[in-house]
């Protein structure tokens, strides 16, 4: 598809966009009343926020009813929530915020002003990594560095996009691991993404439950294997048994 092609059917944001914001979830009773609680200003400006649960054996559910426009269960399965909650979504611009993760101040504001400032379709946050590690700030620079680097993003990052690109570039992939990375590699076929500075926060709970430097190297090479061609069904199942 040329350049032009590709200017016609995906526009670019415009001030009057709506904004909806897509949360997959799977027990996560321990930390989604805390990343819903900080959209409650975005909600009480429009924003949309949708919950996706996979089949919860927690509250997950009932605490999210609470607190989101929409509460769907879908299979399990990342990208398949993700998915689904896309097309459930009013918003003509999504943004995808993972259960243990927070927005900046603001974020409704940074995310469509600064796509339509822009005349770009997609972008991510830089982020910071809460925890006790000290490598976890280096990490967090690290994955900020790279991603502008690149061009590349993961959902740590608050990926956002319209939704008129989110169709064009094919959806999430339902893959068993790396469906962001492999979004992110369609959507730089459009334009390369916005980078807004300012910093959302994740948690730290997957570096430091397994080892701050075993989940680097496992993460590296799981990545390395993706590009060179790997199964994702392969690796994600050499995940879970890293993980255990």
């Amino acid at each position: 598809m040329d350049a032009e092609r590709r200017q016609e059917i995906i526009p670019t944001a415009g001030p009057e966009l709506s904004l909806s914001i897509i949360i997959p979830a799977l027990n996560e009773a321990g930390h989604i009343t805390a990343t819903l609680d900080s959209l409650q200003p975005l909600r009480q400006r429009g924003v949309e926020v949708i919950v996706v649960d996979g089949g919860s054996s927690d509250n997950t559910a009932a605490l999210a009813a609470e607190r989101a426009d929409k509460v769907i269960t879908s299979p399990r399965g990342r990208a398949l929530q993700l998915n689904t909650g896309a097309a459930a979504a009013r918003g003509e611009i999504l943004c995808f915020l993972h259960a243990d993760s927070s927005l900046p101040d603001g974020a409704d504001g940074l995310i469509v002003g600064g796509l339509s400032g822009s005349r770009r379709s997609w972008g991510r946050f830089d982020v910071s990594i809460t925890g006790a590690h000290p490598m976890l700030r280096v990490i967090a620079q690290m994955m900020n560095w790279r991603s502008r680097l690149t061009g590349i993003a993961t959902g740590d990052q608050g990926l956002f996009m319209t939704r008129s690109l989110f169709e064009a570039a094919g959806r999430f992939p339902e893959i068993a691991l790396m469906e962001d990375i492999a979004l992110t590699r369609q959507l730089k076929r459009y334009g390369a993404p916005l980078c807004i500075a300012h910093r959302m926060t994740t948690s730290g709970r997957r570096w430091e439950k397994h080892g701050v430097w075993r989940t680097i190297l496992l993460m590296w090479r799981l990545r390395l294997a993706y590009f060179l061609g790997a199964d994702p069904d392969r690796l994600a199942r050499q995940y879970v048994r890293n993980k255990s």
